[in-house]
This record gives structure tokens, sequence and C-alpha cells, in this order.
């Protein structure tokens, strides 16, 4: 269940409309085929932001198998399962375009919201990304930045902000994690919905699924590092250069994953309460960017855990609130919603606007952190993002 802070309007809804296990086999196998958008295009007209990196994306969808451990929410399916869409940097942009989701993750990512027959889900499915199935990872090593979607909400949500990271220069794995997700398409015809969902209610249960989902990225990381099942992606990645990010949930799952994994160099939250404040409080002083809505995150907000997880916090960090945002602002969907008409007239703030924030100051955040590269951005309060609040609730605060 979503928590009840983040629970939603019928007009917030209409924006989100833009928007038997296989354990003999291998532990990682690639279901590339099924992500190729279709030979003849929806025409749906829906489209996600231009690449603004030098690089061409390509795509890889992977199926991943931790057979030391059995799912949390269906422990008879057998072992834990994971599908994971991996951005990289391309030689080229040679291959077939990439789907952006099925159509039936469409239907039941349309049906959860309350809005079946509003928007056929073939237009949701056929929305155009920019990355391509099939092409080589172009030459060099580039940083891993893994990316945790929010509690019922499809890895394919945040594909504008890993295909954007891709173009930049770096190696992202989008992860769906089994029976989290509305619907989640899996190989041999089965889509996993969210049986969690009904099952997840209070903070107690919020922090066991940051915990799963923590395991689930070390797993992660461990499968296209090892290079036994990435192939050339291994080749592709700096272990040295890894970051994670998620969106409200997924946002959680950054701090706890880096709690557990000394792998892990920086973390980013969108938007997320935290649910484990001692996770932030392992992270051995490195960085951690908070960037959320100012409604429900500002420090004299009582709907967020964050004065408490920021007292924790030791290293680099910044704690930011977007003016005019709302919870799935720093996702795919209001980005697309708007191309359909279906905004929402009461969230000020633009998709386009909450993209390009987002964008901005996530690619900030590792540029900084991954790449030592100086970043006037995070300085502080600017003209080109006013509506970016910079907050430091205790003095000394870094």
């Amino acid at each position: 269940m979503i928590p009840r802070h983040r629970r939603v309007t019928l007009a917030t809804l209409l924006t989100l409309t833009l928007s038997a296990p296989l354990l003999g086999a291998a532990p990682a196998v690639s279901v590339d085929a099924a992500q190729v958008a279709p030979r003849v295009p929806y025409g749906s007209g829906l489209e996600l932001p231009s690449l603004t990196g030098p690089y061409p994306v390509g795509r890889r969808t992977l199926h991943l198998v931790d057979r030391n451990r059995s799912d949390p929410w269906v422990p008879t399916a057998g072992a834990r399962e994971l599908m994971v869409t991996v951005s990289y940097p391309a030689r080229s942009a040679s291959g077939s375009p990439a789907a952006y989701m099925t159509d039936e993750e469409a239907r039941l990512l349309l049906e959860a919201r309350g809005l079946g027959g509003v928007v056929p889900p073939e237009r949701v499915a056929g929305a155009r990304t920019h990355a391509h199935v099939g092409v080589r990872p172009a030459p060099g090593r580039f940083p891993l930045v893994l990316l945790s979607p929010g509690f019922s909400m499809p890895r394919s949500t945040l594909t504008s902000l890993a295909d954007d990271l891709a173009s930049r220069g770096y190696v992202v794995a989008a992860v769906d994690h089994a029976y989290e997700s509305v619907g989640t398409a899996f190989p041999g015809g089965r889509v996993l919905t969210c049986v969690a969902c009904e099952r997840v209610d209070t903070s107690r249960e919020q922090a066991a699924v940051v915990r799963g989902r923590a395991r689930d990225m070390s797993y992660v990381i461990s499968e296209l590092t090892t290079g036994r099942h990435a192939g050339a992606l291994a080749g592709a990645i700096d272990l040295s250069r890894i970051g994670i990010g998620g969106h409200s949930i997924g946002g959680a799952t950054a701090a706890a994953t880096m709690a557990a994994d000394q792998r892990v160099r920086a973390g980013a939250d969108l938007d997320g309460d935290f649910f484990l404040h001692p996770a932030a409080a392992r992270l051995g002083g490195r960085p951690f960017m908070m960037l959320g809505a100012e409604s429900t995150h500002d420090p004299s907000s009582r709907t967020t855990d964050w004065p408490e997880a920021w007292k924790h916090l030791n290293g680099w960090k910044r704690w930011l609130t977007v003016d005019g945002a709302e919870h799935y602002s720093f996702t795919d969907l209001p980005y697309l919603g708007e191309q359909l008409g279906l905004s929402d007239p009461s969230v000020p703030l633009s998709g386009e606007r909450g993209w390009r924030i987002t964008r901005d100051y996530v690619s900030a955040f590792f540029d900084l952190h991954l790449r030592g590269i100086s970043q006037p951005l995070l300085d502080g309060p600017g003209v080109t993002y006013p509506e970016v609040a910079f907050h430091q609730p205790r003095p000394g605060a870094r």
C-alpha cells in the first residue's frame, strides 16, 4: 500500500497516466528481444525528453535470479527475481529502437490508478525513447549508477533519467523488484503484479521493503561487475565509481544500500522518506543528496523523516526542495502527461520543468562525486532554478 501522505487525487492520477519462476534459468538472462519497440509504431505521439549528453544510448534488459534468497513476498515462487534495464553509452545509434514498456505493463499501471479505458495502454507503451537495442558499448570505462523506483511503480518511470545519464557517460541499471510493481513483465510471458502492495502500510513494513531492496541492489552490482553474465557491459564499468539513486522508497533504498555496501560511493534520494534512520549514520562520510517537493520535505514539515536522517549524515550532503513540485515530479509521468493534455492543474510545476530540475541536479551530483567535476549548481541557490531551495537545518551542517 502506498503511504497515506503519498496517495493522490484523481487529478494527480491523470498525470500518472502519462506516464512459475524460471529456477532452471541462468542467473542472468538477456531478454532484449522483448524490449524492442514494435516494428510498426503505434503513433502514440508521446516522446521522452531528448538526450543532453554526447553519447548515443544503448539498452540491454537482464533477468536476474538470486538463488541465495527466496522471494520475500511469495516464498513458494522460489528464488528472488529482478528485471534490470541497463542503459549505457553506445558506439552508435544504429540498433533497434528500445520500447518504453509493454502493453500489459502499461495496462496494469493505468488500471491501478483507476484510469483503465481513459488512455489506451498502447499509447503509453508506445512512447518514443531515445535508446537502442543491439548496439555495442562505447570504448572506455564509465561510472555505474543504480536506480530504484517508487513503491508500486515500474522501473520504466525512471527511463528519462537513466537514458540521459547514459548519454553523459554513465552505465545505469534501473531495477524492478519482483512483486513490488503494479506490473512487471518477466521471461516466459509472465507478468508479476504488486503482491507487496496489499501487505505494506506501516513504517516497519516499509523499512522491511527497503532492507530487501538494498540486498537486491548489492546483488545487481555483483552481477554487473563480475563479467560472468553482463558480457561487454562488465568491461564498460569502472568498479571504483559506483553511485545509486531512487524515487520515493527507492530513495530510502539508496541510503540503505550505501550503508550495507561499501562499493557504493554516493547516493541520491528523490522525494523519498528514509524509514531507516540508522542507515544514514552508516555512510561513513560518503556524499548523499536529498531532492524533494517543498510541500512535503521542507524542514518544518511534519510529514517527513528527513530532519532526523539529516542529523545522521556526516559527509558532504545537500537538502534541496522544489517549490511547486509533487511526489511524481521527479519521474517521467508528468512530462508524458502534459503531452496527453492531462496535467494536474493543482501542481504548479510543469512536467518539463520538473524533468529539467531532476536531470540537472542529479547529473551534477554524480558528476561531482563520481567524476570529480566541479558543480557550481550544488553550491547554493541560483537564478537558473529559483524554485530550488537549499536547506541547512542546523548550525555547522555541510
